[in-house]
């Protein structure tokens, strides 16, 4: 891909972040408690997660395999990094899940082409885009890597800590909607959205780069949106006792 292709890749991905974002204030999509017939078959929700989530592990380890700065040591770190997340993801949280819930195959097929394209935007810029020099050895003790390393983890581990909550609201063949009391649910009714957008702007951080920055913008678009139906969601079935919280931003919204 020439340097020319690619920018064009990034802003057309902006552009349509921005999209993304006004449509799901409207449109709610369909999966998890907003499944519906309406979006047509489904699949199970460990089978979506591992399939929809694999493809942008693949396509970063391909790009990771196939360059001549794999052991560069920063493009290493951003890749162990990213693949840390999405080994999680395909190969953990799937058989972590409870219930029997289902996941619309549009769903699933909209995040694999997603999850296709941030794999080229994130391995296309560490290992062939970025400047050779630019990550150098010393690039681990900048303020950049040094704050993005942090709010990296620190989302992840709020991430992480939130999902559990969530799975262990439901004791076995219960099928009752509970509001989640515990960690940051005490503040904001999606903290676990709030912890993958930590997370994904550490990462833009941390790497600097405009192609982090794009998928921070779509971790944005895609999950504020789905808090504020959420917490409607829960307003709906808990009434007052959802009042003293916020969507996603403790305080704030």
């Amino acid at each position: 891909m020439t340097h020319e292709q690619f920018q064009y890749l990034l802003y057309g991905m902006i552009s349509l972040a921005v999209i993304v974002f006004i449509v799901l204030y409207f449109v709610n999509a369909g999966y998890g408690m907003f499944t519906g017939h309406k979006w047509g078959p489904t699949v199970s929700n460990r089978v979506g997660w591992m399939v929809m989530e694999a493809p942008v592990f693949l396509v970063m380890l391909y790009y990771f395999l196939s360059s001549d700065r794999e052991f560069m040591p920063v493009p290493f770190l951003f890749f162990l990094f990213f693949e840390l997340h999405y080994l999680q993801r395909v190969f953990i949280y799937p058989f972590l899940l409870k219930g029997k819930s289902r996941m619309p195959v549009v769903i699933m097929g909209s995040a694999i082409l997603f999850n296709l394209l941030n794999g080229v935007m994130q391995g296309e810029w560490i290992f062939r885009q970025s400047p050779v020099d630019m990550y150098e050895l010393s690039w681990l003790l900048t303020p950049q890597f040094l704050t993005g390393t942090v709010l990296f983890f620190v989302g992840m581990g709020i991430n992480l800590q939130s999902d559990s909550v969530i799975r262990n609201l439901r004791k076995p063949g219960d099928t009752n909607h509970y509001l989640p009391q515990k960690g940051l649910y005490r503040y904001v009714t999606s903290a676990n959205y709030l912890g993958e957008l930590i997370e994904w702007t550490g990462f833009a951080v941390l790497t600097w780069s405009l192609s982090g920055f794009v998928f921070a913008l779509w971790t944005f678009a895609n999950l504020v949106p789905r808090a504020h139906a959420i917490y409607h969601k829960y307003r709906e079935e808990f009434g007052p006792e959802v009042d003293s919280r916020k969507r996603i931003f403790p305080f704030i919204y």
